[in-house]
């Protein structure tokens, strides 16, 4: 097992658990304890988990959003699967206005060699951007980025997305249903979201199924403002089906 691997399977079970020990990890993953040891070291050092005498214990509250370090090791072919087909759907030419998020970031990936012009609303999505010189043309926001997100926030990005207009934004998500739109965990991602939607022509949701069918504390908008689903295979049926019902295009990745 790769240390990548063995990381993702530690984070996912101290998610899963709460808390786990040493020992009970080192059985799960067929590691020794000071590699677990050295392992729960380094998540912790990320923001993935919290050391304690033991073993290690989760860092989120009950409905808390998972910290990005955590986030961005989960499910990772399902999200380059569906970056891959956010990317089909965009032409070459296009303005895009990028939303932040570990889906999205898999997206910017794949733009970076494009003929596109495109502005990121993360700070690792321009990283990625301005670090691969190409046709692709970067365009920066203001704002403040909330810790250890990376996400771009606050009255500087407002403003700075009031006054562009763009073809396309793709979207991440906390949670979406036919019933009760796109929401968001935060307050101010969720204002982001709203004003990315209004400064765009065509709104492309980039999600895995977890998030459909659930509903996250910040309003964004109606599922009817969303032109197009891309999403994965796990996407209950039901949803699916009322979300098309309402106007949406879904695509399976």
């Amino acid at each position: 097992m790769s240390n990548a691997d063995r990381h993702g399977l530690i984070a996912q079970a101290v998610r899963e658990s709460g808390s786990v020990t040493v020992q009970g990890l080192a059985e799960l993953t067929g590691a020794s304890e000071m590699t677990i040891r050295r392992d729960l070291d380094t998540l912790a050092a990320q923001g993935v988990l919290e050391r304690v005498r033991g073993g290690a214990r989760t860092l989120l509250l009950r409905g808390e959003e998972p910290p990005f370090a955590l986030r961005a090791r989960e499910a990772v072919d399902t999200k380059r699967r569906i970056a891959a087909e956010v990317s089909s759907l965009i032409a070459d030419g296009e303005t895009v206005l990028l939303d932040s998020g570990t889906t999205c970031l898999e997206v910017a990936r794949l733009l970076r060699q494009r003929p596109v012009t495109v502005m990121p609303l993360s700070l690792q999505a321009i990283h990625v951007l301005g670090d691969a010189p190409g046709p692709t043309t970067l365009m920066v926001p203001g704002g403040q980025p909330r810790a250890a997100e990376g996400a771009l926030t606050g009255p500087l990005t407002l403003a700075s997305l009031s006054a562009l207009r763009f073809d396309t934004a793709v979207i991440g998500c906390c949670g979406l249903s036919a019933a009760e739109g796109l929401t968001a965990h935060d307050l101010d991602d969720a204002a982001v979201k709203k004003a990315s939607i209004a400064s765009s022509r065509r709104v492309i949701v980039a999600t895995d199924g977890s998030k459909l069918g659930r509903t996250a504390y910040a309003y964004v908008g109606p599922s009817t403002q969303l032109h197009t689903l891309v999403t994965d295979a796990t996407a209950p049926a039901d949803e699916v089906a009322a979300l098309e019902e309402g106007g949406t295009v879904v695509k399976t990745a």
